[in-house]
């Protein structure tokens, strides 16, 4: 998987938004939020190619936790992601 171009994460206090920008916006018509861990994820993984173990390990070692919920977080934000469109 890799981000798609022309997002830009913006940051709100502690909530995030994922702003379309450029040619790739002409078909996004809504803000794309984020809470602090996937606005980690998603800075992490930018412009790279990734899968779903990366994003776990990647929680696993910033948070802290059991792989366990870390998949379980994943596999959300992973369906969030890709119902978005913001990722190929």
């Amino acid at each position: 998987m890799k981000t798609k171009k022309g997002f830009v994460l913006r940051s709100l206090g502690r909530e995030f938004i994922l702003v379309a920008e450029g040619l790739e916006a002409a078909d996004v018509n809504k803000l794309i939020s984020m809470n602090e861990s996937a606005a980690f994820l998603w800075k992490s993984v930018e412009g790279k190619e990734f899968d779903a173990n990366t994003l776990i390990d990647l929680l696993m070692e910033e948070y802290g936790i059991t792989r366990e919920v870390a998949e379980k977080d994943v596999t959300s934000l992973l369906e969030t992601w890709k119902r978005a469109d913001i990722i190929n």
